[in-house]
């Protein structure tokens, strides 16, 4: 079902009764620490201009950004508990799966917290076709670091 809870890492938990999980994990057991609210990240650059290349370019460009965020507070990836990606073309993210799984796990590895995929119909950007929000939490010795 999961690995325990330590100090320093978060419990991947999976129930056999909730079916496979493949790419995320249905709940994720915080160790303790400082709790990070991501905001929204789009595929654009530091000058608020959006990639050109699609949702694959986007969500690379997306994911690079929250990895920042993270790092400015002391975190890293495998910190990350959950992440929800809004998009406004779910038919090209579904069309581009291999892609899209070959991208996130250049910035994730093999890291899967808690996931949601919703679609929508805008985005506060119109030339941005993905938005990732995370929420994360940080090993207090980690976090007391960053400050």
């Amino acid at each position: 079902m999961g690995r325990p809870v330590s100090d320093s890492e978060h419990a991947l938990l999976n129930p056999e009764e909730l079916g496979p999980a493949s790419g995320f994990s249905h709940v994720v057991q915080a160790a303790t620490g400082c709790t990070l609210y991501l905001a929204g990240q789009v595929g654009c650059d530091a000058t608020g201009t959006i990639v050109a290349g699609g949702i694959v370019n986007q969500l690379d460009m997306a994911l690079g950004r929250v990895v920042t965020a993270l790092a400015a507070a002391g975190g890293d990836p495998e910190t990350v508990v959950a992440l929800t990606l809004f998009t406004t073309e779910m038919a090209a993210y579904r069309a581009a799966r291999a892609p899209i799984g070959t991208v996130y796990r250049a910035h994730f590895g093999r890291h899967y917290p808690a996931m949601t995929l919703v679609g929508v119909t805008d985005l506060a950007d119109p030339a941005a076709v993905i938005e990732i929000s995370a929420i994360a939490v940080i090993p207090d010795a980690t976090a007391d670091r960053a400050r």
